[in-house]
């Protein structure tokens, strides 16, 4: 069994919500699984210590997390056009996996979510895509064949899944959002099963 890891930040629960929709997508590939993970919120030095595993939602992310898997789709809520820090501190972390190559060869797609339509929703894609490339990984994206690329009027483009969430309030994805982020994740499944043992 190959399985995808959907490894994301979400601090109101948009992005957990479209995290689902990917997973979803994934488990709809035979011989796929997804493995749900999240990373801590950054806290100050002078902060109280968080526990080891979330109260609820996904456990948090581990190297053997990345070890393991056989693609990666990575989530983050826009942050002045960019990935949110908690996020972006766990990737910069990953130095000893880019070393070893440990994410070489695999596919990895993104997704995100936004308060309003137009707040970064492509720039923060990009901003999360560009560690991937980084680390030798190959970039899955969806193509116009996805027809909910063309009727949608929340989120969702040809980078990577998106959600749009006016005034953070809106959690549930729209029909066309589910899709688009069902249809990443299966892309990235099949092309896990495709490019397994590419680059071994």
């Amino acid at each position: 069994m190959s399985e995808i890891l959907v490894l994301y930040y979400s601090r109101n629960g948009s992005v957990a919500a479209l995290a689902s929709q990917v997973a979803r997508g994934i488990n709809g590939v035979a011989g796929v699984s997804a493995c749900l993970r999240t990373v801590p919120p950054v806290t100050t030095g002078t902060s109280t210590r968080l526990p080891e595993i979330p109260a609820e939602g996904a456990p948090y992310a581990t190297s053997s997390d990345l070890q393991r898997c056989d693609g990666l789709v990575l989530g983050s809520p826009t942050r002045f056009g960019n990935m949110a820090a908690a996020l972006k501190f766990f990737i910069d972390g990953t130095g000893s996996e880019w070393l070893a190559g440990t994410l070489r060869g695999k596919p990895a797609g993104v997704f995100t979510s936004s308060s309003s339509l137009h707040g970064g929703q492509e720039s923060t894609l990009l901003s999360m895509a560009l560690p991937l490339l980084h680390h030798g990984m190959v970039l899955v994206g969806i193509p116009y064949s996805e027809n909910a690329l063309s009727t949608t009027r929340g989120g969702g483009g040809p980078y990577g899944a998106s959600h749009f969430a006016p005034d953070g309030g809106q959690i549930d994805t729209t029909p066309d959002e589910a899709r688009i982020a069902q249809h990443l994740g299966r892309r990235v499944a099949e092309a896990a099963l495709r490019l397994k043992g590419w680059e071994r």
